[in-house]
């Protein structure tokens, strides 16, 4: 069964309530056609807003951090039952942000990981080397690190969706070129074969997340091991509709 592509954007510390819903208004009618996943992943205050926003259409909403704790003094944290009071679907995990402003570890993306699945979210686990790290010819080395480590105890791997982003193309207005991308991707592709089994392995999405936008979403997606985007900027606007579309063009 051929993978279903998933399209989801990462508004990071931008947006309020009253502009993400004039957002959100706007591409209703323009994604409603999508035979693809679609998701926004909101700062967490905009959550509740968000998702009645997105009530009746193809968009999700997603949250960009969880903690892997019930409840408790975890200050400034927010758990899986509070995320799905508002039918949050989607979390994303240890994107390169987290870990290199906030100090998240891969044993911490693993444990949020865990929670995430636990409470039926589907996390979105970032993984990706620095420039320095792919200079380096450590791009593999960092990858299995991050994958062994960061997917430990999974028992089902098909209930995570994986974004590779190169984390010298986030932010940067630089893109890994689709050959890049499809290599490292099916590498990934390739461990978590090993590391659980082939046939699970060729079921996981596995997104590319490194400034993706409507210029170069087509040729990315072309690839046969990429399975959609986790998009930064683009899904600040209407752009983000173009991204999903190109999809079916």
């Amino acid at each position: 069964m051929a993978r279903k592509p998933f399209i989801a954007g990462n508004w990071k510390m931008n947006m309020t309530a009253e502009s993400g819903k004039e957002l959100i208004a706007q591409l209703k009618p323009l994604v409603k056609d999508t035979r693809y996943n679609v998701a926004l992943c909101v700062p967490a205050i905009l959550i509740p807003a968000m998702v009645k926003a997105a009530k009746g259409s193809k968009i999700k909403i997603g949250a960009q951090n969880v903690h892997w704790a019930e409840k408790g003094a975890y200050t400034g944290e927010i758990s899986c039952e509070q995320l799905k009071e508002y039918g949050v679907k989607y979390a994303i995990i240890g994107h390169s942000e987290r870990r290199q402003y906030f100090g998240e570890t891969d044993e911490g993306v693993n444990k949020r990981t865990l929670a995430a699945i636990a409470n039926g979210i589907t996390p979105i686990v970032c993984v990706g080397e620095t420039l320095e790290e792919r200079e380096n010819g450590q791009t593999e080395k960092v990858l299995d690190k991050q994958l062994k480590d960061g997917l430990n105890g999974i028992e089902d791997i098909t209930k995570v969706v994986i974004a590779y982003e190169p984390v010298w193309a986030i932010g940067t207005g630089k893109t890994a070129t689709p050959e890049q991308a499809q290599e490292t991707i099916a590498y990934i592709r390739k461990k978590i074969g090993k590391l659980f089994d082939k046939r699970s392995a060729n079921k996981v999405i596995i997104q590319y997340g490194g400034s993706m936008n409507a210029k170069n979403c087509f040729d990315l997606m072309e690839q046969p091991d990429i399975d959609g985007g986790l998009i930064g900027g683009a899904s600040l606007t209407t752009e983000f509709a173009k991204v999903v579309n190109y999809l079916q063009d």
